[in-house]
């Protein structure tokens, strides 16, 4: 089996050495650049299984890297794990805003790096579990299978965990999910995440559905249901 590629985006040469040394060390093959210019350069050669993206970098930073990946044509859904030495919601906030998978605070322990990273592909190529048929909801189709949305019979992008959130929501319409109860059904239990950032993903889910985003709803004081049948 071939290794999986990872694409190191990082400007301090010692952080960058530290994830190189410990990626390649569980068996991956990785790519290392400093600048956010190198890093679209090197997924538009040859897109990588996965990208841990500092958000501070020279030139174009880590966040426009990221929403200009999930705008372009190549790296939209190649999972991206942010890696930031600023702890604050806002940061975490506007990095899932932008199309980021998840993040890492520094200073983080390699173990940890590595085990989001391992969770990250994992979720990526995590066949449909048995039951996860197509769902039909209107004018609204979400097939696990191909990880596609129709919206009115167009394929609209989703990046993986909002893709989750709303077959989440659609499974079980007019049930109402704390976002708790979201983030452990599509993270994991335990997954070191906001109510902010729950709220940012159903943001985006409602902006890709257009007109049909009404069809979250939400529950003041408790979270979201999916309307309808």
């Amino acid at each position: 089996m071939p290794k999986q590629t990872i694409l190191v985006v990082e400007d301090e040469d010692d952080i960058q050495e530290l994830i190189t040394y410990n990626l390649e060390k569980e068996g991956y093959k990785v790519r290392g650049v400093s600048t956010g210019e190198k890093a679209l350069a090197e997924v538009q050669s040859k897109e990588p299984d996965l990208i841990l993206l500092d958000l501070m970098l020279p030139g174009i930073d880590g966040l426009t890297v990221c929403k200009k990946l999930r705008t372009g044509p190549k790296g939209r859904n190649v999972p991206i794990i942010m890696l930031t030495a600023k702890s604050e919601e806002v940061d975490v906030v506007t990095g899932l805003e932008v199309g980021a998978d998840d993040y890492v605070t520094k200073p983080f322990s390699p173990r940890v790096l590595i085990a989001r990273v391992r969770a990250a592909l994992r979720r990526e190529s995590l066949p449909p579990a048995d039951g996860e048929e197509r769902l039909v909801r209107g004018d609204i189709e979400i097939d696990p299978a191909r990880h596609q949305v129709l919206v009115n019979g167009t394929p609209v992008d989703f990046t993986f965990t909002e893709f989750r959130v709303l077959q989440f929501l659609a499974r079980r319409p007019g049930i109402v999910f704390t976002r708790y109860q979201i983030v452990d059904a599509v993270r994991g239990e335990d997954y070191p995440v906001t109510d902010r950032s729950v709220d940012v993903q159903i943001v985006g889910i409602r902006k890709k559905l257009g007109r049909y985003g009404t069809c979250i709803e939400t529950v003041r004081g408790v979270g979201y249901r999916f309307k309808g049948n």
